[in-house]
This record gives structure tokens, C-alpha cells and sequence, in this order.
């Protein structure tokens, strides 16, 4: 986020006491905002399929392990090594490699032939691991070294941030660098479990991630300024309970060993102390103080990928769940053809629920009722038209009327235990009043942020009345629903600065269907046939804000070093369309672009299949700045290159070295970007592998398994 890059830039410059002072007061603020879900969230404490319990039937996990920021707390780490070794106690320190201290091979040494671990904390500790993922390359290069001539096996970012997709290019066995629930970190998406789990790799292999459960010491006695370890104690026996892993961090920095005079960043360690000879005098036999090491190796050997149940999909393990159960799909849009909603109502349906759809009735051959891949489909008698200001709302309010009532008496007469609504608009979401109040939980999945995306359709002004009243809505919108969806990180960011808890959110990538967009390697790519056209495709939405006029200009400056270039339009026909192929002619392109209609998700398949590159040819503004285009990933399943705008939306999951990138908006920077693909094919042949890696990463297989563990959990599910 930026504010998180702003805050590093300048916190070497700010004196500690005024960077402790504001965060003190936005954590009291925030301790009382989620005052539900920290330091305990229920949903949390959910056993994950499949599991048998720890090692030898103990009833939970006890993971000791202590980041070491400074000099300061490198200098305390023997003592605290010897409190938990008088103890009956072992832990891991994590080192950070080139900070502002240099570990020395004796003390990691001695920390070892103990019965501790050593492991490394990022490498500079300066909140910038993750800002470049080309940086990262080489500072992931750097960390791996280390890992090697420490002879460690796991990893811990600063800060707690944390970069899957980064984090598989490191040699680790496990990452540390997550929690179950901690809203007073700066990346606070927790990933609300107190178990361990799999995190897969493109390749197939696959590290062990530990969430520290237990609010960590700096946080608990620094910021909130708490005088016992109470806390501690308390969420200890929630997890005990539940047979989970209790991890607590706790940083020599911040250790006191003096009785008196500690310093102003100092708690006393008897904090600390007290709270382990707690758990010695209270839990007797009842655990296993593993290292992070030990806990990774054995559910590696134990549950990771084809060693047992806890691998079975998505579908198996949520059918029996919600076999009988009954949703409700609110869509202002045509069903039939509108990916995203599809793949979910029919998600729901594979694992056993009986969902119906509300959409809008694209023509009167439709009929108003239909059953589609076992949904149940009913039209609405509107047709949606893209016009003025006035039209939107009339047309927006009209659906609402119409869903509510039915939704209400289809309530009425059958118990709904979800109503999934499909924003535009947001205030959809108030259609599902009656089935709410009936015990209905409601998910709101925004595919669009309104705001912008009227910003830009209408011109309106930030600050405008009718902006000002898209964000009231959308905020009321989110209030109501009891879980978000949204398509990306980018548009994450922006609910959560300013509508939505991040807690409340879950990220929902638009993956292309596996079934139809086969995953194809990009091998054949360099054996282009020279004597056939040089075929740029396009395919989408033929609105202004795409920029397919620029696609054009584009093919016109082409044109002059690949004069074999031909442009492809795929989409269904709208008024800009004319404009754009009135332009065609005045260029003398007339046969050199084609327009080829609209296609179904397969004609796309075979489409791209016979192209050889895609564009995303966006215009410059505010929603196109944050738009993560589908079609990438169906260009990188099937093996082609694509060249999409830079924008946060996009370089938020791909960087230069995967992605062809052009400067947003400019139709001469695409056009060089074209003649390098065209002229450089082993090049990139190399960065559509490094796409497809990244889009391994969000295939709709992965999504749709974290989509389907979200419901279990608002749904109050046991498996």
C-alpha cells in the first residue's frame, strides 16, 4: 500500500517516541474496532480437513521463536536462550542478515548444539523486501545464500509482510511470516487459522506455513501497553481447546532483564517467564514444544500434498456440507455469458446447493426461465442499455424493485442460507433484506469499485455530490453484507481504506475457466510461421475506456515495420464501435482489421489459439489504473504473449520480467512493445513462462478451493 511505502521511507528519520505515540493511538482505536476477532476469532479454530492431531496425540503445538531487530537484542539473546532452557523450553531465533548487526557463526553455533534453531528475518528489515518483485529476484538470491550457509530452513519477513508469489523462489521449508488475526499490522489480512497449512508452488513442491497465533510481545506490552501476559494465557486456553499451534514471537529488542530502570522500549521479561512456567504448572504432557523446523518436517511427512485427506478438492470435502442447502444469485447482468457469477453459482451447485439466479433478459428469445449446468436461471423482463446518468438509475432501481420482491417471497416460502449479489449497483445487496432476517448470510461481491468506474464512464469529479453518494452507498452496502468479495489486491486497498475492515474482504481473482481455457505451454511460440499475417487480437468490452481506437493507431504505426500486421477484434457491437471502424477507414486499414463479432467462451479459446499476441489496449483513468483484465490469464493458459497496460491492478501480481508492459495509455509505446514481440520471440518466449507461472498461482482450481473454505466458515460449517 502506499501508505505503508510513504511510512518506510520516512521512518528512519522520525523519533521513535512520536512513531510509538500515533501508534498507540490508532491501536486503541483499532483494539476497539475488532474487539470480535482479536485477539481470539472463532472462525479460527476450525480443525482443517483431514486432521488427526499432533505428534504422539498431544493435544496442542507450543512454537517459541524470537526476531532479533538490533544490535540491542542480538546482545540479549544468550540470556534469554538460557531463561528458556532453565525452563524445560527450546526456540528459534530468526536473524536478520544485513541489518544493522552481523551475527556472529559463535552464537549461532551455540544456539544450535543447545536444541534452538536458527532461521532468517528478511534481509535488510527496511519494510522494502517485497516493493519490486525484479529486486526481489536478487534479494531473494541474497536470502537463499544465507539459508544455505546458516543451514536453516525457514524464513520470516519484516514486519509480518508476506508475498506468496515471492516467497517460492526461496529455498525454505517453511514461512513464518503470517498470523490467524492481527489487525495492528500493516498488511493486516490474517489468514484465520491456528493450524499450520500447504502452500503449493507452480512447480508442484511446496513449503509449510506457520501463522503466529499468540499476539506478539511488541505489539501486546509496547503499543497496548499491557502489564501481565493475561492475554496470553487467555488465548492459550481458547487454542488448547481447540487442539491448534500456539506460536508467539517475541523479540529480544524489547526484553527488560533488569529489575529496575528498563528502558522506555523495554517490558520487564518476567512477562515472559511467567507466562511459560503458566503452561509448564497448567498443561503438563498436554504439548509438543516443537521448533519450527520440526513442525514443518512433520506435516510435511504427514499431510502435504498426497500424504493424506487434507489434499481431497474442494468440491469433495464441501458437497456433504452443503448438500440440501439452498442460495440465492442477485445479478444485473446477462447470466449466460458472464463468467465470474457463472463459475461460483455453478461452484455452488457442484458441491450440492440449489442455487437460483435473478439476471436481467438480454432478448425476448430468452426464456424467463431456464435451468443452465443444474442453476436455476430466472429473467428479469429489462434489458440493460448503456445511456445517461438518469437512464442507470432508472434501470438500477427498476432491478432492485423486482429482485426484492422476489427474493422476499421465494424467501418466504424456502429457507435461503446465502444470497450471493453481483454488484453493479452496490445497493443490490439490500435485496436480500427478508431472506437476511430469516438467517440468510450475504456475501457482496464487488467487481467494480462504483465510484471510479462512474469517474470515468460519466466524467464525474472526485469530489463530486454524485461521487460523494457512491461512496456512502458502497459503504452502507458493505455494513449489510456479512462477507465481500472483490477481483484484486488493487481493489482491495481501496475498500479497505475506506469502506470495508480487512478482515471482512477476501480477494476472488476472475481465473479463466480450467475446462474451456486448457493450460498449454508456450513452446511453439518461437516456431511462428513468417509467411502467415502477424494476428494482434483483442477481445472484451468495445467501450472508450479499453482503448480500442487506440489499438488502431496502434496497428497504423505497426503497420511501417510489420507490414504483415492484422488487428482481430472480438466483442459485441456498441455505438463506439462504429466510431472506432469509421476511423479504420480514413487510416487505410480497411484490410488489415477485422471485426469478428462476438464469441462464446470456447470461440475465444480458438480465437486465441490463433493469434499471436493479445493487447489490452486501456485508456488512462481512474478505473483502468486498477483493473486486473481477465484476459491475461486467458492469453497465458493458452501459451500467448500479451501486453497489458503498467497499472497498479496488474503490477500488483506481475512484474516486467513476466509480463510485456506498455505505458498506459499511449498508443506509440504499445506499438514498440508489439514490433518487440514480434521481432524477439525467444525473449518472449521466456516471459510468457514466467507469466504462466504466476498464473498457476491463481488458477480458478486454487481460487475457487479458498472461495469454498470461506463459505464453510460464514456458514458456520464443520467438516
Amino acid at each position: 500500500m502506499f501508505r505503508n511505502r510513504l511510512y518506510y521511507r520516512l521512518k528512519p528519520y522520525l523519533p521513535w517516541r512520536l512513531r510509538m505515540g500515533v501508534r498507540r493511538i490508532v491501536a486503541r482505536r483499532k483494539r476497539q474496532i475488532y474487539k470480535d476477532t482479536w485477539p481470539i476469532n472463532e472462525s479460527a479454530g476450525r480443525a482443517p480437513d483431514g486432521w488427526s492431531g499432533w505428534l504422539d496425540g498431544k493435544k496442542f503445538a507450543l512454537v517459541l521463536t524470537h526476531d532479533v531487530e538490533g544490535s540491542n537484542g542480538l546482545s540479549k539473546c544468550r540470556e534469554l536462550m538460557q531463561l528458556e532452557k532453565n525452563l524445560g523450553f527450546r526456540s528459534s531465533f530468526n536473524f536478520i542478515p544485513e541489518g544493522e548487526y552481523r551475527v556472529s557463526r559463535d552464537l549461532r553455533a551455540e544456539l544450535v548444539q543447545n536444541g534452538f534453531e536458527v532461521g532468517v528475518h528478511d534481509l535488510r528489515h527496511d519494510g522494502k523486501l517485497y516493493w519490486r518483485r525484479a529486486e526481489f529476484a536478487e534479494n531473494g538470491k541474497s536470502i537463499n545464500h544465507y539459508l544455505k550457509e546458516w543451514n536453516a530452513s525457514g524464513f520470516r519477513s519484516g514486519f509480518m509482510l508476506h508475498n506468496r508469489e515471492c516467497l517460492n523462489g526461496l529455498d525454505i521449508e517453511y514461512d513464518a511470516s503470517t498470523f490467524d488475526t492481527d489487525p495492528f499490522e500493516p498488511q493486516p489480512d490474517g489468514v484465520n487459522t491456528i493450524f499450520p497449512f500447504w502452500v503449493s508452488r507452480p512447480d508442484g513442491s511446496g513449503y509449510v506455513e506457520l501463522p503466529y497465533t499468540l499476539p506478539q510481545d511488541s505489539t501486546l506490552y509496547i503499543v497496548l501497553k499491557e502489564t501481565s501476559p493475561d492475554i496470553w494465557k487467555k488465548k492459550l486456553a481458547w487454542i488448547a481447546e481447540r487442539g491448534g499451534m500456539v506460536l508467539v514471537n517475541v523479540h529480544p529488542d524489547y526484553t527488560g532483564f533488569k529489575e529496575n530502570g528498563l528502558d522506555v522500549s523495554e517490558y520487564p521479561v518476567t512477562f515472559y517467564e511467567k507466562f511459560l512456567e503458566h503452561i509448564a504448572q497448567n498443561y503438563k504432557d498436554a504439548y509438543w514444544n516443537a521448533l519450527p523446523k520440526e513442525v514443518a518436517g512433520w506435516y510435511r511427512e504427514k499431510y502435504s500434498p498426497g500424504k493424506s485427506r487434507l489434499t481431497e478438492s474442494a468440491d469433495a470435502v464441501q458437497t456433504h456440507l452443503l448438500n440440501g442447502k439452498r442460495a440465492a444469485v442477485v445479478l444485473y447482468s446477462y447470466y449466460a455469458s458472464d463468467p465470474r457469477p457463472r463459475r461460483e453459482a455453478e461452484a455452488l451447485t457442484q458441491a450440492g446447493m440449489e442455487v437460483d439466479v435473478i439476471c436481467l433478459r438480454q432478448s425476448n428469445s430468452e426464456p424467463r426461465h431456464e435451468k443452465i449446468n443444474g442453476v436455476n436461471v430466472f429473467r428479469i423482463p429489462l434489458k440493460r442499455r448503456r445511456a445517461g446518468k438518469l437512464i442507470y438509475a432508472f434501470q438500477y432501481f427498476w432491478f432492485l424493485v423486482s429482485s426484492f420482491f422476489l427474493l422476499s417471497a421465494w424467501g418466504l416460502r424456502k429457507r435461503y442460507q446465502l444470497v450471493h449479489v453481483h454488484n453493479m449497483p452496490d445497493f443490490l445487496v439490500f435485496s436480500g433484506l427478508v431472506p437476511k432476517l430469516r438467517g440468510a448470510k450475504i456475501i457482496l461481491d464487488l467487481h467494480d469499485p462504483m465510484p471510479e468506474l462512474l469517474m470515468t464512464i460519466f466524467g464525474l469529479k472526485k469530489d463530486s455530490l454524485g461521487v460523494r453518494l457512491l461512496k456512502l452507498l458502497e459503504k452502507a452496502s458493505i455494513r449489510f453484507a456479512d462477507h465481500v468479495l472483490t477481483v484484486n489486491l488493487a481493489c482491495k486497498k481501496i475498500f479497505t481504506a475506506r469502506s470495508c475492515e480487512p478482515q471482512k474482504i477476501q480477494v476472488l481473482m476472475n481465473a479463466p475457466d480450467e475446462s474451456i481455457f486448457k493450460f498449454r505451454r508456450c513452446e511453439d511460440y518461437v516456431n511462428r510461421d513468417s509467411a502467415k499475417p502477424f494476428v494482434i487480437m483483442y477481445h472484451g468490452s468495445i467501450v472508450e475506456r479499453n482503448g480500442l481506437d487506440l489499438a488502431v493507431e496502434t496497428l497504423r504505426i505497426v503497420k511501417k515495420t510489420v507490414p504483415s500486421a492484422e488487428l482481430q477484434i472480438y466483442g459485441a457491437a456498441t455505438p463506439f464501435l462504429d466510431s472506432v471502424m469509421a476511423s479504420v477507414g480514413n487510416n487505410g486499414l480497411r484490410d488489415a482489421v477485422r471485426y469478428l463479432g462476438s464469441r462464446s467462451r470456447e470461440g475465444i479459446v480458438e480465437a486465441i489459439q490463433s493469434c499471436d499476441v493479445g493487447i489490452i489496449p486501456n485508456r488512462n483513468n481512474a478505473f483502468t489504473e486498477i483493473n486486473t483484465p481477465t484476459r491475461i490469464f486467458e492469453y497465458l493458459a493458452l501459451g500467448k504473449p500479451v501486453i497489458a497496460p503498467l497499472a497498479p491492478g496488474i503490477t500488483d501480481y506481475f512484474d516486467e520480467h513476466e509480463l510485456v508492459f506498455f505505458k498506459l495509455g499511449s498508443a506509440y509505446d504499445l506499438a514498440e512493445k508489439v514490433e518487440y514481440v514480434y521481432s524477439h520471440p525467444v525473449e518472449v518466449k521466456e516471459t510468457v513462462k514466467r507469466g504462466q507461472a504466476i498464473y498457476l498461482t491463481h488458477s480458478w482450481s486454487r481460487e475457487k478451493e479458498s472461495f469454498m473454505n470461506r463459505l464453510g466458515e460464514l456458514l458456520n460449517l464443520r467438516r
